[in-house]
Parts: structure tokens; sequence; C-alpha cells
């Protein structure tokens, strides 16, 4: 697993946030270490998304935000924030679409995001990999301020999400979606170890 102390972090949010990555990685790593490829692919429902699908859904995720978010802290002045404010949108969309919540929304997710039907055993890797992708981008946005600098959001591109907000949105994400995989773990009918 990636060693998330050879940063150093001084930002308040930036060391919650990391410290919520590091739980997403402990609780990937328990959720797909030793699980034979059908079990990393079975879905408990048809359209419904297997383990390993949710896993790469993040993956994609991820890269797909990180990339604008470099993008707009690019050249940017120092001016570090304490913490973390996002506007009302991005509260209003992280209560509703992301948080973890029996009363949150489904919505379908944008084509580029999709899992593909088989994900291979490397997807807990990618997964980490792109975790130290976002935590590298993290420790260097601590010396920004991540309230005002808005990025590009890459599924829809008149939304513009703070890179705060973005850094919130991307580890409840992850969270979430780890949560549905465990469902997917535990569901009746998991298939037994070969």
């Amino acid at each position: 697993m990636p060693d998330e102390t050879k940063r150093t972090l001084n930002a308040p949010w930036a060391v919650r946030l990391a410290q919520g990555i590091a739980d997403n990685n402990r609780f990937a790593g328990s959720l797909v270490a030793g699980l034979t490829q059908k079990q990393l692919n079975w879905q408990p429902a048809p359209g419904s998304w297997s383990v390993g699908q949710c896993v790469e859904h993040l993956c994609a995720t991820n890269n797909s935000y990180l990339t604008p978010i470099r993008e707009a802290l690019a050249g940017r002045a120092d001016s570090p924030a304490d913490e973390i404010h996002p506007g009302w949108f991005a509260r209003w969309f992280l209560r509703n679409f992301v948080e973890p919540s029996p009363g949150g929304k489904h919505a379908k997710a944008p084509a580029k995001i999709q899992p593909a039907p088989q994900v291979e055993p490397s997807v807990l890797d990618r997964f980490l990999a792109s975790n130290e992708a976002l935590g590298e981008v993290i420790s260097q946005a601590q010396r920004k301020d991540v309230n005002r600098i808005r990025f590009k959001n890459p599924f829809v591109p008149a939304i513009r999400f703070t890179v705060g907000a973005g850094f919130e949105i991307l580890v409840l994400h992850e969270r979430r979606h780890l949560l549905q995989a465990e469902r997917a773990r535990n569901a009746a009918g998991f298939p037994a170890s070969a």
C-alpha cells in the first residue's frame, strides 16, 4: 500500500482527507484481497456492480477528476486555507449524491467512468495508485486557496466545483462505493472460495 507518511501535511483539511484516503485504502484491501476472479466479478443482481466493478469505477473517477484539478492548481499563487468550505451547490451535491446514506439519490455513472463487465485482480493496485496520486495532489494543494480555485467538472463542464469540494467529493465517493462493494460481497449467493 502507498506510504502516506512521506508527505508533510499541515493544513487540517489535508490531514483529515489523507486519513480518509488511508481508511479507504485499508477498506478496499480488506474487500478485494484474496478474492478469486469469479468472486471479484460476481454481481448480486443483474445490472448491479460487483466488488471489482465498484473499485474499477473509483479508479476511473479519481483519474478523471485529478487531471482538471491539477490544471486548475498550476501556476496559482500560494494562499493556504485552514479548512474546506464547499459552497451551497457543492454541499447539496455531496449530501444528495456522494455521501453514503440511505436517503441519497442514485444516478447512473457517466459512460467514461462505467466499469468494464469483467475486472482483473490488478484493480486493487490501480485503486491504490490512484489514491497515491490523489494524496500527492492534496499535499501540493494545501499551499493554495482550495476554496477559491475552481476546476472544470470532467462530466458536466458547465459545473465548476472548488478544488476543495472536488477533494471532498473524491474521498466520500470512495467510501460510498466501497460500502456498495461490501454489500455485494456480503450478499446472499456470493461464491465460496475455490
